[in-house]
């Protein structure tokens, strides 16, 4: 029995998609609900179908996904670059076109850790000259 589907891994901020892709028409699951469904935001979805689009191929494959970490935004870019990892892995001659639209880079912002003497991260305690 032969396995057609590929697998793609993604990370953002702290969050984490394992993506599968195979060949489908055009249908995208994340942790079991309709993409829109669990998104949301209409600029999240085309976030998410942004490789496939950019490759001509939202109507061949089907996603299906799993998250989990971060919020939904950080999950939907996890899901994007996921995406990107497994049609690379469908056709290495996808690369080129890829790396050029952006889709392979991973995104290394994360949020700073707060420091003691602080508010947060960088903001100090209001100061009051009394």
């Amino acid at each position: 029995m032969a396995n057609n589907q590929n697998y793609g891994t993604g990370r953002r901020k702290s969050a984490i998609a394992r993506v599968w892709l195979k060949p489908g028409e055009g249908n995208i699951v994340i942790n079991g609900r309709e993409f829109k469904q669990y998104l949301g935001r209409p600029i999240l979805e085309i976030v998410v179908k942004s490789p496939l689009v950019h490759m001509g191929l939202e109507a061949k494959y089907d996603v299906w996904c799993t998250t989990k970490g971060g919020g939904i935004s950080g999950q939907a870019g996890a899901i994007k670059l996921g995406i990107a990892r497994a049609l690379l892995a469908v056709d290495e001659e996808f690369k080129k076109e890829l790396r050029s639209g952006g889709f392979l880079t991973r995104d290394s912002r994360v949020k700073e850790r707060k420091k003691y003497g602080r508010k947060k991260a960088r903001r100090g305690f209001q100061f009051v000259k009394r």
